[in-house]
């Protein structure tokens, strides 16, 4: 039964594409985060959904004609150089087999966001896939947080089969940036439900993330914690209620949970943490000696004994420190341009709404940098997704200050 709903899912979804091929990237983003099909039980969870969909929305978006061109913005060219930086270092790579491998695994998750860039044209479609992505991580997430909290949180909690999350450290950290998202939809919708619905899934996920075990998590939750309060208008009433839901949580936490808590602190005597710091140190010893090509992808087999464990120690490993450059570069850049846009907006009647967009994509963002440092998700979808997220919101914005500068000109010239 399970097997027919999907199926029957993916069938609308590719309708939708057809009819809207904007709808089309809300259903990739859908497949990419929730991967639905991965939880059947049958035949459609070997079935080729993702390709399928995404053959219907490229046909779609090169015969439709709603969209645009790709924005005017310095991190599109900086993006393309980068993925050209990966095919140079894949030439010179200690594993040449498992390097073009990754690259192409890497150049399939970059793709489909030209459809995002050119089909994403309005504020109200960009609304729309940036619930879509909370909701397709959401929904997992309080399924988890339910789970964890009826185990007393001695289960771990594991993200949807076959993502780039399912391991529960990267669960963890994708579930805390999806909450920004989540709230930046509770707060600009106009539907009762989930306006009244959302501030309660919040908690769980909460829950839901502490049930991972994982130390990352933990200091990335602490992080993301102290910026919503720091912006929060009621910090009167956050405060305590986190101190609260804190002072119950702790008597429900295993001791085994608060021991590998502990370790944070201790981290000399934790074999894993100084696994992580001698799988760093020779990246870095490495990287000195190749600066241009690094070892190229899945090259910690050559350099070291262990995966990298920190996306900022992949990318300069692998690729070297000019890609390590262009990669970071979008990453501060975007944080730079969530903080300069509500400046240009700020006094600007009808335009309340940018500094809330700027503001929670900002908090996903430092979500990304905090949690990351300690895991390599370095090529994650997710954080392209919040990049270009952005580069659209940068335009949507800047097209609609034209509009009011234009419309506030106009009486002047009809004066006699």
């Amino acid at each position: 039964m399970r097997d027919y709903v999907v199926l029957i899912f993916l069938i609308a979804c590719i309708l939708a594409a057809l009819r809207k091929p904007w709808w089309g990237v809300l259903s990739l983003a859908i497949f990419s985060y929730l991967n639905p099909h991965a939880f059947a039980w049958g035949f459609v969870r070997t079935l080729p959904v993702y390709y399928v969909l995404f053959l219907v929305v490229a046909f779609r978006t090169f015969t439709c004609n709603d969209k645009q061109p790709l924005p005017n913005d310095w991190r599109i060219p900086v993006f393309v150089m980068l993925w050209i930086g990966f095919a140079i270092t894949s030439t010179q790579a200690y594993f040449p087999d498992l390097a073009w491998r990754k690259f192409w695994l890497v150049t399939k998750i970059y793709l489909p966001f030209y459809f995002t860039l050119v089909l994403i044209n309005t504020r109200e479609k960009l609304f729309c896939l940036i619930i879509t992505i909370g909701a397709s991580i959401g929904v997992v997430a309080v399924k988890g947080g339910l789970f964890a909290i009826l185990k007393g949180f001695s289960a771990r909690v594991y993200g949807p089969p076959n993502t780039q999350f399912e391991e529960n450290n990267a669960f963890a950290v994708a579930m805390l940036i999806s909450i920004p998202l989540l709230l930046l939809w509770q707060k600009e919708t106009l539907n009762p439900w989930a306006k009244k619905g959302l501030p309660f899934a919040i908690p769980i996920i909460y829950a839901a993330s502490l049930s991972s075990w994982s130390r990352g998590a933990l200091l990335t939750m602490g992080v993301l914690t102290l910026i919503l309060i720091l912006n929060s208008k009621r910090k009167y009433l956050i405060i305590p209620l986190i101190l609260i839901g804190a002072f119950f949580v702790k008597d429900y936490l295993p001791q085994e949970w608060f021991g590998r808590m502990n370790t944070i602190e201790t981290f000399q005597q934790d074999s894993s943490a100084m696994g992580r710091i001698t799988a760093w140190t020779d990246g870095w010893n490495h990287t000195l000696e190749h600066p241009f090509t690094g070892a190229g992808f899945e090259g910690w087999l050559f350099v070291t004994q262990r995966d990298w464990h920190s996306s900022y120690v992949e990318m300069f490993s692998e690729h070297g420190f000019v890609a390590f450059g262009l990669w970071l570069s979008l990453i501060l850049g975007t944080l730079i341009s969530l903080t300069n846009i509500p400046k240009k907006t700020k006094d600007v009647e009808g335009m309340e709404w940018v500094s809330h967009y700027c503001f929670m994509l900002r908090a996903s963002l430092i979500c990304y940098m905090v949690g990351t440092a300690f895991l390599g998700l370095s090529y994650w979808d997710l954080l392209y997704h919040l990049i270009f997220i952005s580069v659209l919101l940068k335009k949507i914005v800047m097209d609609e200050l034209a509009v009011k500068q234009v419309e506030s000109i106009k009486p002047r010239w009809a004066m006699p």
